[in-house]
């Protein structure tokens, strides 16, 4: 046969048998994986075992174990499940007015809370996100970090420092002659929103911070070359693509807020009656497990449908932007 002619089933010799062979060339082979050799492939997802094993012990078997002892007969000094389930602990609690109160003092006193830390909290954000300034911006974040390193405790006795009915403040007052008597600042919603306020701050800002930085400068730029003022670019602007971080922030808040025992006890003075502080006395005081237990829940399930709804109509008044 002569040169030129491809026998069949011979790739790559003459002339017809080129194309063949460049065709076979680019084809990729794809190659079974083995599935012992798939099995053997460390598994990313094996990184969070520890975490959700620190999690289902540490707080879903307790939380779990509050609601069924909840629900179990009271017996004062008894902390043992014994099933005899009842509804008397929740019953006790919707039809005393002094508890279905402490319900309402707890929204009440969280979402003022988390509203003047949004106040409070979103220049001082929106200063430290637009500081480029690497000593400045320093030198904020350590103002706003410091006050996380106290104790709580510590920073709320120097709160009664300044606030109590012979504090710097009434002194000051008195001294000027501005009062007569001093100024209830403490042991009333007034002194425990401030003490919450003062130790949810740092929490807030530090939502806002990363999302109002993620925010490109040349946005508000082209709105400026638009003929838009500096406040009209950071209402349209800056203000709408910050909202992930005020609910973010608002969220955290709350939550800490509606939670918090130590604030209520210590700012309150045990007189502004909210849930924890119920809790406490029912369990610590009164050796009530199974009706401080139907505390903490109602708490809980209480705190989980403000949150719900406060995010659904927080989606929808933004438009959508979570």
């Amino acid at each position: 046969m002569p040169g030129g002619v491809a026998r069949e089933g011979v790739p790559g010799k003459g002339m017809a048998g080129a194309p063949a062979a460049a065709a076979d060339s680019e084809v990729p082979i794809t190659r079974k994986i083995p599935f012992a050799a798939r099995f053997a492939r460390p598994r990313l997802w094996w990184l969070v075992v520890p975490m959700l094993a620190l999690f289902v012990i540490f707080f879903v078997v307790p939380l779990a174990s509050l609601f069924a002892i909840s629900f179990d007969k009271p017996l004062a000094g008894s902390v043992t499940l014994r099933g005899d389930f009842v509804l008397t602990n929740f019953e006790r609690i919707f039809t005393r007015p002094l508890y279905y109160d402490a319900i309402l003092n707890s929204l009440g006193i969280s979402a003022a809370v988390a509203l003047l830390a949004l106040l409070l909290g979103y220049p001082l954000a929106f200063l430290i996100a637009k500081t480029e300034h690497p000593g400045r911006n320093t030198l904020l974040m350590i103002l706003v970090l410091s006050s996380m390193q106290l104790d709580t405790v510590i920073r709320l006795y120097g709160m009664m420092v300044l606030l109590g009915d012979t504090g710097l403040i009434n002194g000051a007052l008195r001294w000027a002659g501005l009062i007569s008597r001093p100024l209830p600042l403490m042991y009333n919603v007034f002194g425990v929103i401030v003490g919450l306020v003062q130790i949810t701050l740092p929490f807030m800002v530090l939502s806002l911070i990363a999302v109002i930085r993620s925010i490109h400068p040349s946005l508000e730029e082209a709105a400026r070359s638009l003929g838009a003022s500096q406040w009209s670019a950071f209402r349209f602007i800056v203000l709408p693509l910050s909202v992930p971080g005020i609910l973010a922030g608002t969220l955290l808040v709350f939550a800490l807020s509606i939670s918090s025992y130590v604030v209520p006890a210590l700012m309150g003075g045990w007189k502004v009656q909210v849930m924890p502080i119920h809790i406490y006395q029912q369990i610590s005081e009164m050796g009530r497990w199974q009706f401080g237990a139907a505390i903490a829940v109602v708490l809980f399930v209480t705190s989980m449908i403000a949150v719900f709804i406060y995010d659904r109509v927080a989606v929808r008044a933004s438009g959508g932007r979570t």
